[in-house]
């Protein structure tokens, strides 16, 4: 009982800390951590507060290379060499 409490609270913060710009790659990334964390032993809302943070990451990530000028393969566009 108290670590679903625990993960409860964990998935709340993390939900909650995430604004509607940034809840980018939250939402998919809270999908398949909380499948891939029941099918892990029933640690479904751990599993979705843990994909919800490696999806903003994620997310965030591609948005600052997006922004200096980088593809998704990580090489330049032949028009910024």
């Amino acid at each position: 009982m108290k670590r679903t409490l625990i993960g409860a609270a964990m998935a709340l913060a993390a939900l909650t800390a995430a604004s509607g710009a940034e809840a980018k790659g939250c939402i998919k990334g809270a999908i398949v951590g909380g499948i891939a964390g029941h099918y892990a032993g029933h640690h479904g809302l751990v599993g979705a507060a843990a994909g919800c943070a490696i999806g903003r990451h994620r997310a965030n990530s591609q948005a600052r290379q997006r922004d200096q000028g980088f593809d998704q393969q990580g090489a330049r566009p032949v028009s910024a060499r």
